[in-house]
């Protein structure tokens, strides 16, 4: 050790302190305080229990930007959440799903619609019963009915005309032919709502027999309208359920971040898209439908048109089912 300290013309001391093991810098700039951020995330998930850290983290950077303040990176919320136990159980995907190869996302708004039923079964053993029209490209629920009995062709058709009315207004026809995608269903099917269809600018389009993925994106917004909303919400009987849809519906339309479109809500996709062309389509607020163009008006023969207000309330348990 002296002839190296001589050669090199330095203390024997200096290269012992060079020497000795120093510890770890750390790298980077230093964690930040998680309290506030931690109340914020409970804050979010004792509203939306069933959000996971992306779609939380999604909410967060949609409040800070509106406050200006900084943005908050996915890893820390992810980091966070683990810490405190927040996130959600991993899905093991063991279950077996038919293979489909085909594509039903579209790159414009307004190209193909779909459409699908559901139920939502509440306390008392009653249960409502739900179709709606969704947007292949922004994923926006457009429209819907609901009702306790059995939804048949009179109201599929009367879903048609509020989806073509709520984008475009109380139009005879859609400005291009939009395809309307479906199941099997007797009330998709039947004779008067395929000519309907026909009749307003929408092109029938149904799914092979026993393949559900083919209306894959109406699947699984079944499944997040009942896992986000339905089932943790109050569903006492078909009354409650039937007051609270319009607002789950508005909250998906305008607050839900959704992972094909960025994170964003679909009207934020909506309103987006919009400023990038110089052709944007209509808004998609809901109206009640009032327009003149009602099924009833272009040959179909369902019940009078209902508005939105009469609609949410409506629980008529006798309506028939539609087998034409």
């Amino acid at each position: 050790m002296k002839t190296v300290a001589d050669t090199l013309g330095v203390a024997r001391s200096n290269l012992a302190v060079q020497s000795a093991p120093k510890p770890p810098q750390r790298r980077g700039r230093r964690p930040q305080p998680e309290e506030a951020l931690l109340a914020e995330i409970e804050a979010i998930i004792a509203e939306l229990p069933t959000y996971g850290y992306r779609r939380v983290r999604a909410l967060l950077h949609r409040r800070h930007a509106q406050t200006g303040e900084p943005a908050v990176n996915a890893k820390r919320v992810y980091r966070v959440m683990k810490t405190h136990g927040l996130l959600l159980q991993r899905h093991s995907g063991t279950s077996l799903e038919r293979r489909h190869d085909g594509r039903v996302a579209v790159d414009r708004s307004d190209t193909r619609w779909c459409s699908d039923g559901f139920e939502i079964g509440c306390d008392n053993g009653e249960r409502v019963r739900i179709a709606f029209t969704l947007d292949c490209c922004d994923r926006e629920a457009i429209s819907w009915i609901a009702t306790t009995g059995g939804i048949d062709g009179s109201d599929i058709r009367d879903l048609m005309v509020q989806s073509v009315e709520q984008r475009f207004g109380p139009v005879g026809s859609v400005p291009t032919p939009i395809e309307w995608l479906s199941d099997n269903g007797s009330p998709y099917v039947a004779t008067d709502t395929r000519a309907l269809a026909r009749v307003i600018g929408l092109v029938p389009r149904t799914t092979p027999i026993e393949s559900p993925q083919s209306n894959g994106m109406a699947e699984a917004f079944v499944k997040t309208f009942k896992r986000d909303y339905a089932q943790v919400r109050p569903r006492p009987d078909a009354a409650t359920v039937m007051q609270q849809l319009d607002c789950w519906f508005e909250h998906y339309n305008a607050v839900h971040p959704h992972k094909a479109l960025g994170y964003q809500s679909p009207r934020e996709f909506r309103a987006s898209a919009n400023r990038s062309t110089t052709d944007p389509a209509v808004g998609a607020s809901r109206r009640p439908h009032e327009g003149e163009t009602s099924a009833g008006g272009l040959g179909s023969s369902p019940p009078a048109a209902r508005s939105a207000e009469t609609r949410s309330v409506w629980l008529d348990a006798s309506t028939p089912a539609d087998h034409s």
